[in-house]
């Protein structure tokens, strides 16, 4: 496990809130975050059937192309009964011409689970996967999940994407009826999160 030992990470991500979380994570460590945007990166193209592949492909062109170490992730829902659909294009069921729309997502997410005839409890499980690569081309990976089961009709004001439909195990509330700390305890990216700092930065 190569242990990281500069003092700049660059967060391969045009999302701002997400650049702001790991800012948030590194700045205690006394490590300064940029981003791709502030470095006028593109997007690259997301060519992979998983997780890890796209991941890669996003830290690996931002490390390239700035000579930093570079962070990207990877997240997204599965759902066992549509065979883990919809995985890795979990943004792309919400893609709409004017944006992402994910109250439309969870209303075709729903719909599937219908029409297949899936019998409840709908098994789901949020996926995160951050690829840290360095410029000479190594570069570590680190996963993390949270297991529940999606509900119908969704439930919560609060979170982002999938929250209100998604229960983790062992509660009864969604994602989206959770303060930001309870989630983070359980989600994902929290798992992923906690795995990167053990592995690379203590």
């Amino acid at each position: 496990m190569r242990k990281f030992s500069g003092k700049t990470l660059l967060v391969a991500t045009h999302n701002a809130g997400k650049l702001e979380e790991f800012r948030q994570i590194m700045t205690p460590l006394g490590i300064t975050v940029t981003s791709a945007a502030e470095h006028d990166l593109p997007e690259p193209v997301e060519t992979e059937d998983n997780f890890i592949g796209n991941a890669r492909i996003k830290a690996h062109a931002a490390a390239k192309a700035t000579g930093l170490p570079a962070l990207a992730d990877d997240s997204g829902l599965e759902v066992a009964a549509l065979d883990g659909a919809p995985g890795v294009y979990t943004a792309d069921w919400a893609e709409t011409p004017n944006g992402r729309d994910f109250a439309m997502a969870m209303e075709k997410t729903h719909a599937k689970l219908i029409a297949a005839g899936a019998a409840q409890p709908w098994r789901a499980r949020f996926c995160c996967t951050l690829v840290l690569a360095w410029p000479d081309g190594h570069d570590e990976v680190f996963e993390g999940y949270a297991n529940g089961q999606l509900v119908w009709p969704r439930r919560g004001q609060d979170g982002h994407g999938y929250d209100p439909m998604f229960q983790p195990a062992g509660e009864t509330r969604t994602f989206a009826e959770m303060s930001a700390d309870e989630k983070n305890t359980l989600s994902h990216r929290g798992a992923a999160i906690t795995a990167l700092l053990q592995g690379c930065f203590t």
